[in-house]
This record gives C-alpha cells, structure tokens and sequence, in this order.
C-alpha cells in the first residue's frame, strides 16, 4: 500500500505557546483520518502547513507521493462575491484544469454541475455574493469533490452544512475510494466515513484504528497506562534520591551518569497526565421559569416573494427540549428571530400596506412570558473587539478558569484565539445570564468533540427550555424531546422522537412510496397488456383494415419518429464536441431527455396500429 503523506520533525509555537513539537506521522492510501484535539491546539494550523500556507518551526520534512492530485478544503473559502457559482469554481480549479485537454474539461463541468445538483444548488448562475454561508461550502465542496483527487484533506467538512448536504457528502466519502484526512467534530460522520481517529495531545500523535468508541476506549488505556508507568518511576525515584542524599560529602564521586539519570527521573516523575475540561458547575443555575414561555398563534413570516413561515402556531412549555432542522435557507433561523423579537421595525412591518423595500412582512400574534428570560446564541457568533482581552469579555477569572481560560491566556487579544476558542468564549457569556430559555443556533460549529460532550451533559440537566437548530445529528439525539421540521416554503412539522427516529421515518415512508410506484407501476403495464390484448387483430380471415386515419397516423408517427432520431443524433454529437456553452449544454441535454420520452411514446403507438393490420 502506496505511502501518500510522510511528515517528519514539523512544529508549530506562538509566542510561547506551544502547538505541536517535532511531530511526525504517515498516511496510506486508503487511510480515512479523523484528526481530533481539542480547540487551540493546531488542528488548523497543521492543515494549513500541509496546503503550503503556513511553514513549520523547525523545518522538518512534508512528503507528498509524487504525482497524486490533492485537493484541500480549508474552513474558509475564498471567492469573488461578483462571479456565478459556475465561474468561481472554474477560475478556481485553473491548477487542477491546467494541461487537460477539452474533453477531460468538458468531463469535469458535468461532474461539477452533477455535485451542484446533488447539492441542492439548482441555478449554477446565481451570483456567490447572495449565497448564505452554508451555500458556499457546499459551493467549495463541489469544487474539491469534482476534482476526482485521491487524497482529500478537510477542515471541518461539515461546519454550516444542513442535515441533508451532509448525509449526501457522508454516503459519498463512504463509498468513495480516496484517501482523507480531515478534522471533524460530527461523530455520525466521523463513524460512517473514518477508519482511523488521529489525536493530537499535549503537542504529540497518537493513532488508533477504528470507530470514535474504540478511540475512546483505547484512549483511556494509554492514559491509565501513562500514569501507571509514573508511579512505577516515581517509585525507583524514591530509591535514587536515598542514594544521591547518602554521604553527600563524597557526591562528587559518585558515578556521573547515574546522577545525571537521577535528574531524568525526577522530570519524568513529575509528568502525571491530566485532561483539562470545561466545567459547567458554575453554570446549572437559571432564572425561574413561569407558565407562560412563547405562545405563537398563526405566524406568517415573508420576505419578497418568499414564505419562511406560513400559519405556524404553537404554545412553547416549561422544560421542553426543541430541536429545529431543515435545509439551508428554509428558515430556521429567521424563526428563531420572530420568536426572539430580535428584528427591529425597520426590518419587518405587520402591515402589508406600509411594507418598505428591504423589509419582511410578518403576521399572526406572538406572546412572550413575563419571566422569560432568553439565552441567545447566534450562529453568526459575539461581535468581538479583535483588540480586546479574554478578561475584557468576561471580567471573572474563576469563570474563565472553568471554561479552559488558565491565567496565562487572560490577556490574550481576541484575534489570537482560535475560532474554537472564541465560540466557546462566546457561550460563556450566554450562560453565565442564567437563561431560563436558552436558544442556541448551531451550536456546535467550531467546538471541539471534548466540549460537545460536556456541553450536552449540562443541557441535559439544563433547568429552563431549550431550542436548538443542529446540524449535528448526534447532538440533537442527546438532548431534544422534538423537531420541528422546516420543510421549506413556511411549511413547519412537528415530529415527536430523536432525530434519527426522523430519518427511519421518513425512510421507510420513501421506501413504502417507491414500493407503491411499483405497484401502480405494474398495474399499469398489465392494464396496457391487457388492452393490447383485447385489441389485438382477429386471425387472418377476420382481420380488418386501417381506417383512413388511423392509416394517416401511422405514416405520421414513422416521419415523427426519424425526425426525432435525427434530431437525437446532432444534439449528441453537440455535446460530444466539448464546445457548447454552459447554457446551451444544459438545454440539449434537457432535450435529449424529451425526446427519448416522444420516441418511447410514438413508439409504443405505432406498434399498437401495426397489430390492427
């Protein structure tokens, strides 16, 4: 099995934090890595020194197998908001088109219009200024998945992808034969596509191969038996420190390599393993909740000529866990801003006959309780001052020591905190307001694994009600009583169960509806013989003729039928040619697929009046 990346002695510090030092690993081809560390601990900058945006500390060597095609996905992409979906990933693949022939180009834009498509991004013309953020990632996945590379290499695949994007990004890695390094908070993901968790700890590797549990698992024995192997030092220490304080007047001449040992035991006996965690203890308190929570009563929300909700009511209760999912741009997030009252009246009006430009129209009555004190975290993050402090945001120390702020870090600018570390600065400041209702809007982007499982046990035992709008599937099966389901076109439903109890659902309801397509299917074909049957022509001595215009139709449909074939023919060699334009290439093949239907349909006509003869 061919070696794809070889990485040898590469660190990484700022200022005096350390990241990673002289660290080394090898991928395979076949490998499928989870990278996984916690929040500010190189994840990132690791993946930018492998894309060649950043450089190692100490030199060392990065050895790609010479000639694979890689294909990175960083966390941000970088785009001109005034090009078309379709221009900005083809001026953005000049490296990977380079030296290709028009054919292979030509093969390339249908694999890019095929993951548009799978995607749900249907109009390749419409300009990347007006997507949303989850829109253009799957804009940068498209552009690395039609590339075809064998080695992917991802940072955080899944951040501000909807539920259905990472379903179809999930089965394709799964099935796919690249090799993939990626970092990835999404344990479902990370099970179905990864064979083996890669953790960076306390600025060393260590692999596991397996799922997320076995990792998990197999973690806790290297710790336990990292300590075990420190009492074991610690013990010949004891033993070393009586002889090194015997006859200390003759110290000098003792053996010179057992001191200098002596000293290598007493660093390696103070090196006890701990795993800092954020603590939540601090936070279990909330404001008391009243009966009275948010009571919506027919709800309409629109913006132009686009419905986000339509008749939605629905009176919150005490202690409910909600959770919200639905595509990008369905509106789950504009719903979390009408039962908020987080738009001002230049945003919306309530009167259909004084709506302005710019603003949305919303109807219907919302009632919130008198004690209602909401917890909001927004998806878009706390606009921090980048030259403010750690200790300017939240003036605790005790607090910011619970949350993994040590005292070295208090006066740390903001712009030099990770883009994990900030979010979970930003929930601090949530939290420490004692919410009765907490809402929190994709909650879990940019937070390590460790944190997620912490932050899910505290919610689990959160004493007010919680709304949650998830991506994060594992995520909303620990927490949520309940979905509402954002079917787009302010369509709501409410489903009672676990997110995956969801997709079993909808599952077998698309099983069963495909079974009875089937069915109807069949039934019509055995109608169609049966027909046939009934109309087929007596034996020959009672056979009757054509009349004039059925004789009329037949010569019709044989002209209709060669001019389709020839119409078939040129379309195909059109396309063939590699030449047409976007547009034109998208309508001839939507025309081939007429035709092939007009062909099937003369066809079967045709033979029906060749039996009456």
């Amino acid at each position: 099995m061919a070696s794809y990346l070889q990485i040898e002695n590469i660190s990484k510090s700022y200022g005096p934090k350390v990241l990673f030092e002289k660290i080394g690993f090898n991928i395979n081809e076949g490998d499928k890595i989870a990278l996984i560390a916690p929040n500010g601990t190189g994840k990132t900058s690791l993946m930018r020194i492998l894309a060649g945006k950043d450089k190692s500390d100490s030199g060392g060597k990065i050895m790609f197998l010479k000639d694979i095609r890689i294909a990175f996905l960083e966390q941000e992409y970088a785009f001109d908001p005034e090009k078309s979906i379709f221009d900005q990933i083809m001026s953005s693949s000049t490296e990977f088109t380079k030296g290709l022939d028009q054919e292979h180009i030509w093969e390339y834009e249908r694999r890019v219009v095929k993951f548009l498509t799978n995607f749900n991004l249907s109009d390749p013309d419409q300009k990347m200024k007006e997507l949303s953020g989850g829109e253009v990632k799957r804009v940068a996945l498209t552009q690395m998945l039609a590339s075809e590379a064998e080695f992917f290499i991802m940072d955080e695949p899944t951040n501000h992808l909807d539920i259905d994007a990472i379903e179809f990004l999930e089965g394709y890695l799964s099935r796919s034969r690249c090799t993939l390094l990626m970092v990835t908070h999404d344990r479902y993901f990370l099970d179905r596509v990864c064979n083996i968790v890669m953790e960076m700890d306390h600025g060393a590797i260590y692999t596991y191969k397996g799922n997320y549990q076995n990792y998990l698992e197999k973690r806790e024995e290297r710790i336990a038996n990292y300590n075990a192997e420190t009492d074991k030092v610690r013990n010949i220490l004891r033993r070393e420190l009586e002889w090194i304080r015997s006859t200390p007047c003759a110290r000098t001449g003792k053996a010179r390599y057992r001191i200098n040992a002596f000293y290598d035991l007493k660093d390696r006996a103070s090196q006890v393993y701990t795993q800092k965690q954020v603590s939540m203890e601090a936070m279990k308190g909330s404001t008391r909740l009243g009966t009275k929570i948010v009571n919506c009563k027919d709800l309409s929300f629109y913006y132009g000529d686009k419905c986000y909700l339509d008749g939605f009511t629905y009176n919150f209760q005490r202690y409910e866990k909600v959770g919200i999912v639905g595509r990008n741009g369905a509106g789950k997030s504009t719903f979390l801003n009408i039962i908020t009252g987080n738009f001002t009246p230049d945003m919306v009006s309530t009167d259909p006959n004084e709506i302005h430009e710019g603003q949305g129209l919303m109807t219907g009555t919302i009632e919130r309780g008198e004690s209602l004190k909401i917890g909001y975290y927004h998806q878009s993050g706390m606009s921090f001052n980048p030259q403010d402090t750690v200790l300017d945001i939240v003036n605790d120390t005790w607090l910011l020591n619970r949350f993994l702020f040590p005292h070295e870090m208090l006066n740390n600018r903001i712009e030099k905190l990770s883009g994990g570390e900030k979010r979970r600065l930003y929930l601090l400041t949530i939290l420490m307001q004692q919410p009765n209702l907490l809402i929190l809007d994709e909650p879990t982007n940019d937070l390590d694994i460790v944190t997620l499982n912490i932050l899910e046990e505290y919610l689990k035992e959160f004493g007010g009600s919680l709304i949650i709008v998830s991506h994060d599937r594992h995520f909303l099966d620990k927490l949520v009583d309940h979905l509402f389901i954002f079917c787009g076109d302010g369509l709501v439903k409410d489903f009672v169960g676990s997110y995956s109890e969801y997709r079993e659902f909808i599952k077998e309801y698309e099983a069963e509806q495909r079974s009875q397509a089937r069915a109807e299917e069949k039934a019509a074909k055995e109608k169609a013989a049966k027909v046939a049957a009934s109309s087929a022509p007596e034996p020959p001595a009672r056979k009757r003729k054509l009349t004039y215009k059925e004789q009329k139709e037949m010569e019709q449909l044989e002209k209709d039928l060669e001019a389709l074939a020839s119409e078939k023919a040129t379309l195909e060699e059109s396309l063939n040619s590699g030449s047409l334009p976007y547009e034109q290439l998208q309508k001839a093949s939507e025309r081939i697929g007429q035709i092939i239907g007009e062909t099937d349909e003369k066809e079967l006509r045709l033979l029906e009046l060749y039996e009456l003869q």
